[in-house]
């Protein structure tokens, strides 16, 4: 379709897109595409391609587009108040509305929220108030942050180096050296092919009680993890995990940080992660389904215990030094109560649970058995499929081939779905939003199936 303005060259002219091939767009070689209007889990284009959004957008999207009730809510916030800060006991009664809603859905031994902007400032927050909570103790040497490789906790300094992807290191003088990484519990991809998930359990908690000790627990701070590796290849840990690594951390005194920015408010079927997967942690990191991506609002709830010591040190040493301008916006909160209201009423995250089950399920009937998928997983409304060159010796393909690229785009080019080819590895992943129905599950199974036919035969 043609279009008689210039916002094509103004793109390729002004614009810095993330996580792209800077130089391959500006050339050309990459398409365009300027989304202009959503419904449910569709997404429109202005040159009229209507596509079924199998990723909700970057996992957020939770509710759905084109719902009014969050957009209602946002403009009459921004009617009646667009800003005013949240220092010194400012406050408004949409972000002290949202925090009791959140601290209401939380694990029980949660306390307070502090309201950033996205994920990755919200870990930044948590790693500044686990070294204050630490100087505070009297622990100055207990600062180091245990992340996982292939873990995602976001693309800033501190952040960014606690991701475990080499794409997020490499040239920006990554990772900082208060970051360590261990294992990922990754199963499809452990070394030992003959190890049972008991086993490669066994060995995570050996390769972390081994860091923990050539490091000395009294230097370590924390442990970072999503309850289900995200960006890293949408993979749910083997049964076990969780409480074997927590049983690790509360014998060493060492802070649990649960990166919930995918899988709070619903995505798993369950409100949060940690409750799914018996974790207890000490900080928990939200942001995408809290506002459903309406508008950008983040989240870090602090424990029972992390809080009473940020009291103490305030009592010590005056008003806590960390804040940002717009932390609990009133129309990022607005926008959070209306979505959080909305997930209630329409029993959205039963709908996770029950479709994103069947889309595993069908997903499973449909490319388990094909010679080149090694691998199909998921959790809730997650779902993965790994490709591989030979299944028998589970042989990768070469990075060079782009096998995963190659099948996502094929998705979109011969059905109209949405599917992201994960980094590090052949591997196309799903997060539909969480109002996907049967008849659309169905469409996204045979849609892929198609297009790993058209592509591997």
């Amino acid at each position: 379709m043609l279009h008689n303005d210039n916002l094509e060259k103004w793109d390729r002219e002004n614009f810095f897109h993330p996580s792209t091939h800077l130089a391959e767009f500006a050339r050309g070689n990459i398409a365009q595409r300027v989304v202009t209007g959503g419904s449910g889990c569709h997404i429109e284009d202005r040159d009229g391609n209507r596509l079924l959004d199998a990723f909700a957008g970057l996992y957020c999207v939770n509710v759905g587009y084109g719902r009014s009730d969050i957009a209602d809510a946002i403009a009459d916030q921004a009617k009646e108040l667009a800003y005013y800060h949240s220092y010194v006991g400012h406050g408004t009664e949409a972000s002290i509305t949202l925090a009791k809603m959140v601290l209401d859905r939380a694990p029980d031994h949660m306390s307070k929220v502090y309201f950033g902007l996205s994920g990755s400032d919200a870990n930044e927050t948590n790693i500044k108030l686990i070294w204050y909570y630490n100087n505070i103790l009297g622990r100055p040497q207990k600062k180091k942050i245990i992340s996982r490789w292939r873990g995602y906790h976001g693309s800033g300094l501190m952040t960014g180096s606690l991701t475990g992807l080499e794409l997020f290191h490499k040239k920006f003088d990554l990772p900082l050296v208060q970051v360590l990484h261990t294992e990922a519990p990754y199963y499809f991809r452990r070394d030992n092919l003959q190890h049972s998930e008991a086993d490669f359990v066994a060995h995570c908690v050996h390769e972390l009680e081994a860091m923990i000790q050539r490091e000395g627990a009294d230097t370590i701070a924390a442990f970072i993890g999503e309850p289900v590796l995200g960006t890293g290849g949408i993979v749910p840990p083997p049964a076990g995990y969780w409480p074997a690594i927590q049983a690790v951390l509360d014998r060493h005194d060492i802070l649990l940080v649960a990166d919930e920015v995918v899988t709070g408010f619903g995505r798993l079927g369950t409100m949060f992660g940690s409750d799914h997967y018996s974790m207890r942690p000490d900080l928990i990191t939200i942001a995408k389904g809290l506002t459903s991506a309406y508008a950008p609002l983040s989240g870090s709830i602090v424990s029972e215990k992390m809080w009473a010591v940020l009291e103490q040190g305030t009592d010590e040493n005056g008003p806590i030094g960390h804040g940002w301008t717009y932390s609990a916006h009133p129309i990022g909160a607005a926008a959070g109560v209306a979505n959080l209201q909305l997930i209630d009423r329409l029993g959205l995250i039963e709908n996770a649970s029950d479709i994103g089950a069947y889309l595993n399920i069908e997903m499973h009937a449909a490319l388990g058995d094909h010679p080149h998928v090694g691998d199909v997983r998921g959790d809730g409304m997650l779902c993965a499929v790994e490709f591989v060159a030979d299944k028998n010796s589970r042989r990768f393909y070469d990075a060079a081939d782009k096998i995963g690229p190659q099948i996502a785009a094929k998705l979109l080019e011969q059905n109209n779905v949405v599917a992201r080819a994960m980094p590090q590895g052949d591997i196309l992943g799903f997060a539909p939003p969480f109002c996907l129905t049967r008849e659309e599950a169905d469409q996204v199974v045979s849609a892929t199936l198609q297009a790993v036919t058209t592509v591997l035969g």
